[in-house]
């Protein structure tokens, strides 16, 4: 990777994303997505395209599915109608909302990783454009949440990343200088909020980046697994 392990070493703080960062969370998207779509009437979606999809927030989510849907139907203006959306909207979060951690699972290498990130004394906060109402049960039922300092969800702030503001208001919430905070995701989103907001970034190849490959993505590092960046910043001490 290509992170300067001198500044690695300065680091006070590390914020973390959640899908395909922490848990794979495809097999519950997968589930609630589907029961979303029969509920409407309309045909189920694969896993190979909602891993194209997620990453930008449920609503973004659950419009993005919706057009792909009118798309496979040939209806040239495949942009979801307004009242379409809402109800299914509210078939996604109830579902979701039961089966939510059923169908995960937890990264190998996570828990160690953030064992070890804790350990070097580095103030930890969960960082997704999922919902807070989805995201603070999901690392509940994993184990996860006693990890962390802050969970701030997609509806937390006014924008979600890429936009930089989600990383900067958890800056100033775990006490941290941006440039000595290190946003560690798997994707685009992550990267270009890193960049914007003056964090360093790594990235895991293992996650979803809307289905492109993540070593394209303008990053200081990658990583195969979590607890590969606390090995290296071990061996700093």
């Amino acid at each position: 990777m290509k992170l300067n392990l001198s500044e690695a070493t300065r680091l006070q703080a590390c914020i973390v994303d959640l899908d395909g960062t922490l848990v794979d969370t495809l097999g519950d998207f997968e589930v609630a997505l589907n029961h979303m779509l029969a509920t409407l009437d309309r045909p189920p979606v694969t896993r190979t395209v909602i891993g194209q999809l997620v990453g930008k927030g449920s609503e973004h989510l659950i419009r993005s599915v919706l057009a792909h849907g009118e798309r496979q139907r040939g209806v040239a203006d495949s942009v979801a109608p307004e009242d379409l959306v809402n109800r299914a909207w509210r078939a996604y979060q109830e579902h979701y909302l039961l089966i939510n951690g059923r169908y995960s699972a937890v990264y190998a290498g996570v828990r160690e990783g953030l064992l070890a990130l804790r350990e070097r004394g580095l103030r930890l906060a969960c960082l997704t454009n999922k919902p807070t109402a989805f995201a603070r049960p999901l690392l509940q039922a994993k184990g996860l949440d006693g990890y962390f300092s802050e969970v701030f969800g997609g509806d937390a702030f006014d924008r979600k990343k890429p936009d930089p503001l989600p990383l900067l208001k958890t800056c100033e919430a775990l006490g941290s200088e941006p440039a000595r905070t290190l946003m560690i995701g798997d994707s685009s989103n992550d990267a270009q909020a890193a960049r914007a907001a003056g964090c360093p970034v790594v990235l895991v190849t293992y996650g979803y980046n809307h289905g492109e490959p993540v070593r394209s993505v303008d990053a200081d590092g990658y990583l195969d697994s979590l607890d590969e960046l606390a090995a290296l910043l071990a061996r700093r001490n």
